[in-house]
């Protein structure tokens, strides 16, 4: 039986979902082992249609454009696989002559992992999973490739914002982050600060209830204060009941659209704090963004596609890649890889803890800056404000 590779993508691509490709194809032609690598193409209802390519035919130069391509180059879906697709599958696999599967994914794709295992841990198939996700939710991994992008991202479009909004203080401006449940890229937004007053001057993650007096007298102080405020805001925010303060618009078993929060929080400013505010969604963009892709994401990524196959040629299965962060005497980042269970991390979704969240429940910590700060690949670019230089030395307030 000849090693031929499938590689899934599973969920929400990010910025760094194909450096992981490119990892595993890498891995494969340097083993000498490998005769095909397969890519599903559209994602797991890609393996059941027999959508199969082999990635091994293109030149090296078509394959490096995977580091700098967004999204999946393969394609991806939120397929709802049944127990009878997952028994079909060890025959298409067998058909191709598919010793190894890769799958690369968030909470769900690892969930799907898990159970294509159950179904070829008797056939002869090796099956690993490849961690993925700007959320960063997945279960003991210290982190997930594609969530330093997306870190960088919020940090650098929130310093951007907040240059605007201090050039021009006379409005709140409410900015929403992806995430879901799980506040790791609102949280990111902290980044942004490289002194004392810096954007962001508020932060809610959906760890914490949303108190919306608390709120409104956190905006109307820093109001009154700077004039002008920038505000972080996650899209699970929650009330005391547990409930999004913005109910969905749309919902799945895994994918929900949430409603407009940010919209939502802007026209609580302007209707009970007569203060003009604007809100602003990033949305997709920011896992899209291959212009602020993080080279520290993008190195993991490829050495997460690299050790999955490495794994699974060394007959591992039924398990995933995770990043484990190593302590440092001078506290310098560095990690390392392990294999983990995928039994324990199938639908477990990882949120912020209590450590890094401040006790108002409005900003982060310094815990949570010096964690995440390696991952986004370097410092934010620097900004001139003459302005600012002026009221110093004038003694000026604004």
């Amino acid at each position: 039986m000849a090693e031929n590779v499938l590689v899934v993508h599973g969920g929400g691509p990010t910025a760094v979902i194909n450096s992981s490709l490119y990892g595993v194809l890498e891995e494969a032609k340097e083993s000498g082992r490998i005769g095909k690598v397969y890519g599903a193409i559209g994602g797991s209802e890609g393996i059941l249609k027999e959508r199969l390519l082999d990635l091994m035919q293109f030149p090296e130069e078509k394959l490096q454009l995977l580091l700098q391509t967004p999204a999946t180059a393969i394609g991806s879906s939120r397929y709802a696989l049944e127990q009878e697709d997952y028994e079909a599958m060890v025959d298409i696999f067998r058909k191709h002559e598919i010793k190894y599967v890769l799958l690369n994914g968030g909470n769900g794709t690892m969930d799907t992992c898990g159970k294509i295992y159950e179904v070829c841990k008797d056939a002869g198939i090796c099956v690993v999973g490849i961690p993925k996700t700007i959320d960063n939710d997945i279960a003991i991994t210290d982190h997930t490739p594609g969530f330093g992008s997306a870190a960088r991202y919020i940090a650098e479009t929130t310093a951007e914002v907040g240059a605007d909004v201090k050039a021009l203080p006379i409005h709140v401006c409410v900015m929403e982050a992806m995430g879901r449940n799980a506040g790791w890229i609102t949280a990111a937004s902290a980044l942004a600060r490289k002194k004392p007053g810096d954007a962001p001057h508020l932060i809610y993650l959906p760890e914490r209830p949303f108190n919306e007096e608390e709120f409104l007298e956190d905006v109307k102080r820093l109001y009154e204060e700077k004039g002008g405020v920038v505000v972080v805001a996650s899209e699970g925010l929650k009330n005391g009941d547990g409930e999004p303060i913005v109910p969905p618009i749309f919902k799945t078993e895994r994918a929900t659209y949430y409603g407009d929060v940010s919209s939502y929080l802007a026209n609580l400013v302007i209707q009970k704090l007569g203060i003009k505010a604007r809100s602003e969604k990033p949305g997709i963009c920011g896992r899209a963004s291959i212009a602020l892709q993080s080279p520290v994401d993008r190195e993991e990524a490829v050495l997460a596609g690299r050790e999955a196959l490495k794994a699974a040629m060394n007959g591992e299965s039924g398990v995933m890649v995770g990043f484990i962060r190593d302590e440092t005497e001078d506290g310098s980042y560095r990690m390392h890889v392990e294999l983990i269970p995928i039994k324990e991390v199938m639908m477990y979704e990882r949120i912020i803890p209590e450590e890094y969240i401040n006790e108002r429940g409005n900003d982060v910590t310094d815990a949570f800056v010096k964690w995440c700060k390696p991952l986004i690949g370097g410092e934010l670019k620097d900004m001139i404000d003459f302005k600012e230089y002026y009221e110093e030395k004038e003694g000026g307030s604004r």
